[in-house]
């Protein structure tokens, strides 16, 4: 079982940036993949980027070169550094921990999920 809790989102003018982190409890944090993925309003939940048990890396085309995603196994946590914030970054952004700990690839959602944390991108 593991527990997720998402910080640091709220509201930042375009080109600003933003720290998302999420902790875990429980056991077995290093195993997964984690990953942010967001959800803005009538539209679906898409991937925004993964890192695997192994520490490979995949982004969304939307947020390459702006987000950076990183874990620190000894701590239990995942951030995502989100520079350049534009409007469409708009979403809540949900951390997902995968059983599968090689998927560098969109999951079919399963695994654990935070509750979720606004980021909105607004001048």
């Amino acid at each position: 079982q593991v527990q997720l809790v998402e910080s640091g989102g709220g509201l930042v003018q375009p080109g600003g940036s933003l720290r998302l982190s999420c902790a875990a409890s429980g056991t077995g944090f290093s195993r997964y993949a984690m990953g942010w993925y967001r959800q803005a309003p009538a539209k679906q939940r898409e991937l925004v980027a993964v890192i695997t048990s192994g520490g490979r890396t995949n982004y969304a085309d939307s947020v390459k070169g702006r987000f950076t995603i990183s874990r620190d196994n000894a701590k239990n946590t995942m951030s995502l550094q989100m520079n350049s914030l534009k409007p469409e970054d708009t979403a809540v952004y949900y951390c997902n921990a995968d059983p599968i700990g090689s998927r560098w690839y969109e999951n079919p959602g399963v695994g654990y999920w935070g509750q979720g944390t606004q980021v909105t991108v607004s001048s």
